[in-house]
């Protein structure tokens, strides 16, 4: 029956790339028995309640090869319909042209560059072990399912694969199991070409088992590769499956010419002539595969009730740790959680660094499902929770995960802890090196994962460690990101506010921009909570008809703002105000919010130690810019700040 299925499958992929004149027919070929083994008998799953916890996960790290998947799901039951199918990269469909979470039924991640979907396998695997050591019980193992990920030879030319198959290997990820799609092709023609190591050695010394030479068109070989990948408890799988790329076409079998193209007229017929399916129709499913999935179905549903009699089970013998599972899975705070927040004391002047490593840590404290970790940088970053253990291979019990200096991985990686469910992840490191982790910061804008970015030493007043550690344009390159809320602090009180955001906002990733350096408290309105939900609030005015000039500043320079403002109101009897802007994006979708904090002003004044492109949605009238427009240079910091023009007498220079 598997040989059957595979046939199917090569069939409705084909014809789908053909009419749809777009897509990548080659790997949905040529791993079709690989699909046909995962979907049609080893992966526990229910089509019918695909958010069922216990569910082994599939991941598509290639993503090119979207119509495997869509195929599958079709078969298998998933609410994906064959007119879905054959409405294939179409506006609007069910199945575009990548995988995509939150879109298609049953798809755990959104896939298409390469590499990304491996990572977020890491990370739903540390999340599996991580979920199991907290809750199973000696009477109950109610977290207990494997991750699979069919990744390509593409994927495995990434680096963020190494970094995440690195991790994987330390932290022996045992119920990890990634089938490798090694047909020898890339869209440029043969690996020859450009991947000749040897990755069966690479990944025997990252720590993992590597099955070799397994027959990726055996459905029993695959089977037996999967059987020997489970029985291993100390480390993560790679299964090399070799397989023919578009197998079975007549001419374009084992060619690049295959890989992103439909294959044309006569060589999908030829294709269904040689593995003998009905020339002349489109989309043919043969009875036998329909009535097996149906059969298949409900035995995967029956584990399923199984399971939830088993969690009902374990829930009644252990109600305070069914309370946490529910409170995880609702990604439900505290209901005093502002007031808890407001309580917390910490001391001024202090970086806002540090004042998110004390928010971090009492957050911690209340939220028992805040977990994650830094890039090597925890002690820079404030991000390492002291009262809780570290997660190694030898105890998954813990909230501190070491990445390592691995900051693209690490970013996927948290991707797919937060896919996985019932955990709030964040990561860390210095903002500059958040172009490291571009990618996968974008997918998560993209997924709506609410991850928390943590990025410290957020300008040239780091200093002496000179240009290649000073952010300059990282800030607005994180601000353009659609989905992505950005939040630079000016004190250690905004800083709380922007950590309640962070955690409140449940619709998509928060980055949180802080300083190495220590920040001077603002006085404030009480209030100004509410002001920093809208992105920007009133810190300092004369409360004038008329305004000589109004400052807008985020983080750090709001106190600069403040100084200048104080000046120019004592020497000069200015009219002023200085407006803190800690989360811009938020006040530009405001904008009669907006106009009442900059109205009525001679001029407008932005402080900012970045990129100052952003700021002319903002901006009416006469205006003046203090930014950094170039590299900054080694030395300490408030001197560079200062050769920048960021001191209150140059600014109030060039701004008179």
């Amino acid at each position: 029956m598997l040989n059957k299925i595979a046939k199917t499958v090569r069939g409705l992929a084909a014809d789908a790339v053909e009419d749809a004149s777009s897509g990548h027919p080659g790997l949905p070929i040529g791993c079709a028995e690989i699909g046909a083994v995962l979907y049609g008998e080893v992966m526990n799953y229910d089509p019918q309640k695909t958010d069922w916890a216990n569910r082994d996960r599939f991941v598509l790290s290639a993503g090119h090869g979207s119509m495997l998947q869509y195929a599958y799901h079709h078969l298998a039951g998933f609410d994906l319909s064959l007119a879905d199918l054959k409405n294939f990269r179409q506006l609007g469909s069910n199945t575009p042209g990548h995988p995509e979470y939150g879109w298609t039924d049953g798809v755990e991640t959104t896939t298409g560059p390469l590499g990304q979907g491996f990572a977020n396998a890491v990370g739903m695997a540390l999340a599996e072990e991580i979920k199991a050591a907290k809750f199973n019980s000696a009477e109950h193992k109610i977290v207990d399912h494997y991750t699979y990920s069919l990744a390509g030879d593409g994927c495995m030319m990434e680096g963020v694969s190494s970094e995440a198959a690195s991790l994987a290997g330390h932290l022996g990820l045992a119920k990890l199991i990634v089938i490798y799609d090694d047909n020898d092709i890339s869209i440029a023609g043969s690996t020859d070409l450009t991947f000749t190591e040897d990755v069966a050695a690479r990944f025997k010394a990252y720590n993992w088992q590597v099955i070799e030479d397994v027959d990726g068109h055996d459905g029993q070989a695959i089977k037996a590769a999967i059987e020997k990948a489970k029985a291993e408890t100390d480390k993560p799988s790679l299964i090399m499956a070799k397989t023919k790329i578009a197998c079975g076409a007549p001419t374009k079998e084992g060619t690049a010419a295959s890989h992103g193209a439909p294959l044309g007229e006569a060589e999908v017929k030829g294709l269904k002539e040689n593995i003998g399916l009905p020339v002349d129709e489109k989309y043919y499913i043969p009875s036998e595969v329909e009535k097996y999935f149906a059969e298949h179905q409900e035995k995967l549903k029956a584990e399923r009730v199984k399971w939830e009699a088993e969690f009902a089970d374990w829930a009644a013998a252990n109600p305070e740790l069914k309370k946490a599972w529910d409170q995880a899975e609702n990604q439900m705070l505290p209901a005093d959680l502002k007031t808890s927040l407001e309580n917390l004391e910490i001391k001024a002047p202090a970086s806002t660094r540090d004042a998110s490593g004390a928010v971090l840590k009492e957050m911690a404290d209340q939220i028992d499902y805040l977990l994650g970790g830094s890039a090597d940088l925890a002690p820079s970053n404030r991000s390492y929770l002291d009262k809780y253990a570290e997660i190694q291979k030898d105890n998954y019990n813990g909230r501190n995960i070491r990445f390592g200096v691995r900051e693209h991985a690490m970013g996927a990686i948290v991707n797919g802890i937060s896919l996985y469910g019932g955990f709030r992840p964040y990561c860390a490191t210095f903002l500059v090196f958040s172009d490291y982790m571009k990618p996968a910061i974008r997918m998560a804008a993209l997924m709506k994962q609410p991850v928390i970015y943590i990025f410290t030493h957020d300008s040239i007043y780091i200093g002496e460690d000179g240009p290649t550690h000073q952010p300059v344009e990282h800030l607005e390159a994180l601000r353009i990101i659609p989905g992505l809320k950005v939040i630079r602090p000016a004190d250690e009180e905004e800083t709380k506010a922007a950590w309640l955001e962070a955690l409140e906002n449940k619709s998509g990733p928060t980055a949180l921009i802080l300083t190495r350096q220590g920040l001077a408290h603002l006085e404030k309105e009480k209030d100004f909570w509410t002001g920093t939900k809208k992105g920007g609030y009133t810190v300092l005015s004369t409360q004038a008809e008329k305004y000589d000039y109004t400052f807008l500043a985020s983080g750090s320079e709001v106190s600069l703002a403040v100084e200048t403002a104080n000046k120019l109101i004592t020497e000069e009897k200015k009219e002023v105000r200085v407006i803190s802007v800690p989360d811009r994006k938020t006040l530009t979708t405001q904008k009669d919010y907006a106009k009442t904090l900059t109205a009525n002003s001679e001029k407008t004044v932005v402080i900012e130690a970045g990129i100052g492109s952003g700021w002319y949605q903002l901006l009416e009238g006469d205006y003046e810019l203090i930014t950094v427009e170039d590299y900054g240079e080694s030395g300490p910091g408030h001197q560079i700040a200062e050769e920048k023009g960021f001191r209150v007498d140059k600014i109030i220079e060039k701004i008179s």
